[in-house]
């Protein structure tokens, strides 16, 4: 069989799933869980996952992936942010794991669409042993930043924002919108169509992109699940890591 062109990947229908690579997940039904990050969390962070209001309501792997990532490797850089940011936040999963594991002086504003609002304020509740303020809101891509949002947050977090190809641009508008000189976005994704590579390579003409990898089982355990972490910021801004 020949390889796709870029041009057939560019081409291919949101609806054609690479399913060896990305088989279809499985719904849940309405439940509430608790998850440590293997101890990284004491006590563990209570999240309920209600799909009633979209699919953002349940846990998915790049979510898992980036709140991890961060427990593990950029505690320092989290709790010295000014401000920090969400976008697609679903349930809260990463910004909540990230304010009760590494507690940031700054608050963390959780942002999706209105049918996700009560879940997130739900699971802020869920959790009394937060001491970082998380605020949720609203914020719908592509349209004018909310002004309760910080205009130029110093962290941008964003996990499994990838998943709906006429999305693509309304999301590529607000990472421009939000991504300042001073703003490192994390953003993670799972690779679940060929369409998903057009975003990254239109995310890379926009900004300055580099992939993180991990070495060893957590490695692997990206890989295996075609999951990708990359940090972004605006083209000649030097990335530390």
């Amino acid at each position: 069989m020949t390889a796709p062109t870029e041009a057939d990947e560019e081409a291919t229908s949101i609806f054609d799933l690479d399913l060896e690579l990305a088989p279809l997940p499985t719904y849940k039904a309405a439940s509430t869980t608790s998850v440590d990050f293997d101890g990284l969390l004491n006590p563990p962070l209570l999240l309920h996952e209600d799909l009633a209001q979209g699919c953002g309501g349940q846990l998915w792997p790049a979510g898992m992936m980036l709140a991890s990532y961060l427990l593990r490797k950029r505690g320092n850089e989290i709790r010295a942010a000014e401000s920090i940011v969400e976008l697609g936040a679903g349930g809260g999963l990463v910004g909540l794991a990230v304010a009760l594991g590494l507690k940031p002086a700054c608050p963390i504003h959780l942002t999706d669409q209105l049918p996700m609002l009560s879940l997130m304020r739900r699971n802020i509740t869920l959790n009394p042993s937060l001491t970082t303020p998380v605020i949720p809101s609203i914020c719908d891509w592509g349209s004018p930043v909310p002004s309760s949002l910080p205009a130029h947050s110093d962290i941008l977090l964003a996990a499994d924002c990838v998943y709906f190809e006429p999305a693509f641009p309304l999301l590529l508008q607000t990472l421009r919108d939000l991504i300042a000189p001073n703003t490192t976005c994390y953003f993670c994704f799972k690779k679940r169509r060929r369409a998903d590579l057009g975003f990254v390579r239109e995310m890379k003409k926009a900004f300055s992109v580099e992939e993180v990898v991990e070495g060893g089982a957590v490695g692997e355990k990206w890989r295996r699940q075609s999951v990708f972490l990359y940090v972004i910021q605006q083209k000649g801004t030097k990335i530390e890591r």
